[in-house]
């Protein structure tokens, strides 16, 4: 729950939920087969890399944020079957 408690993340939730729509075209992969690369999220947040790396590995670990390499660069994008798990979760409990 910690995890959505900042906005910052919960913003990134919110631009991946159609990436093509928040970030312009990547040279390498594919904005939703692949995800955004962090350098674009780190630029849209206009956050240094060591918050943006922080706030991203923070969504990767709580199981909402998917992060694949490729040819060195990091892609993010939603983890729909992380987050669809969370809020069964919720729901159970309340």
């Amino acid at each position: 729950m910690k995890v959505l408690a900042s906005p910052t993340r919960l913003l990134v939730l919110e631009w991946l939920k159609d990436p093509v729509s928040q970030f312009p075209p990547q040279v390498d992969g594919d904005l939703v087969a692949d995800g955004v690369c962090a350098d674009y999220l780190r630029e849209k947040l206009d956050v240094a890399a060591s918050t943006a790396s922080r706030h991203l590995g923070l969504l990767v670990d709580a199981g909402f944020l998917i992060a694949t390499r490729k040819k060195g660069w990091t892609f993010y994008r939603r983890d729909e079957a992380g987050i669809r798990a969370f809020v069964e979760e919720v729901r159970t409990l309340l």
